[in-house]
């Protein structure tokens, strides 16, 4: 310890014991001092944390609530709102620029096409990439509708655990429900309509041209590309996104439901 700082204790304590009418034994008061030093001030004790912490009660409430209501409405009233959900976004995709006019779902070509989309674009030749990416979604478009029966199918098999799981889970608990229980189903179904809309809005003439430019350049030597299992894959993918924002719209507006049970239960459970 520096020696200046024990003439100042020394000090203090002097001036103490004159101020005083009693004795004082500058010893064992030096010692006490010269003891605390260095030592961390006492702290003071926290109380004890609750058992019943406000986060516990937030997580807690969507069940809690959810209780008020029996099995067979809690079902129902999810199966309105997701019934709703699904038939709003297969028909926001079905119609003409459902896909192409959403920047949000529009497919765009193929990885290992971009490239040269790039370069056409460059000397003048955007239209050929435009056509190709315009007939892509056109495929798209046309095997959206067949989304509907399957998804609606997927809702009537769902079961109470089901119904319990998606009402109390994340924001997005129902679109992946849809997703484990529908994509197998889906993509069955809208790879043949692809295909076959792939003639219709002549895609293999659109990338044909595509490739004959972009082969000038090196960048497509040959059709490795399986056009249709591409189309299906981001048809999916796009139709699954639109569900997702159906129900985080329906979960922070619960008014947007339709029919007075949905509404009255997803407010129940809303955070």
């Amino acid at each position: 310890m520096p020696r200046h700082t024990i003439q100042s204790i020394l000090l203090a304590l002097i001036a103490l014991a004159a101020s005083h009418a009693h004795a004082i034994d500058f010893g064992d008061l030096i010692n006490k001092e010269l003891g605390t030093l260095g030592k961390p001030s006492p702290q003071k004790s926290e109380p004890a944390a609750s058992s019943n912490t406000p986060a516990t009660t937030e997580a807690a409430k969507p069940a809690a609530n959810l209780a008020s209501f029996s099995n067979s409405d809690q079902v129902a009233s999810l199966k309105q709102a997701l019934i709703q959900g699904a038939e709003t976004a297969v028909a926001s995709l079905s119609k003409e620029n459902g896909y192409l006019g959403n920047n949000k779902v529009r497919i765009p070509l193929p990885e290992n096409l971009q490239k040269a989309d790039g370069l056409l674009r460059k000397f003048g030749m955007g239209k050929y990439a435009d056509d190709l990416t315009t007939s892509i979604n056109r495929a798209a478009e046309t095997a959206a509708p067949e989304a509907k029966d399957i998804l609606v199918g997927a809702v009537n098999k769902m079961s109470v655990d089901d119904a319990k799981g998606i009402l109390t889970g994340g924001s997005d608990a129902a679109t992946q429900y849809f997703r484990k229980n529908t994509e197998a189903a889906l993509a069955g179904k809208f790879k043949p309509i692809v295909a076959t809309s792939m003639q219709k809005v002549k895609l293999a003439e659109a990338y044909d041209q595509f490739a004959e430019k972009g082969g000038k350049f090196g960048l497509v030597e040959k059709r490795d590309i399986k056009m249709d299992d591409y189309i299906t894959r981001k048809a999916m993918d796009g139709l699954f996104l639109l569900i997702a924002e159906q129900e985080k719209a329906i979960r922070a507006n619960p008014l947007e439901a339709t029919g007075n049970l949905a509404k009255k239960i997803f407010s129940a459970i809303k955070f």
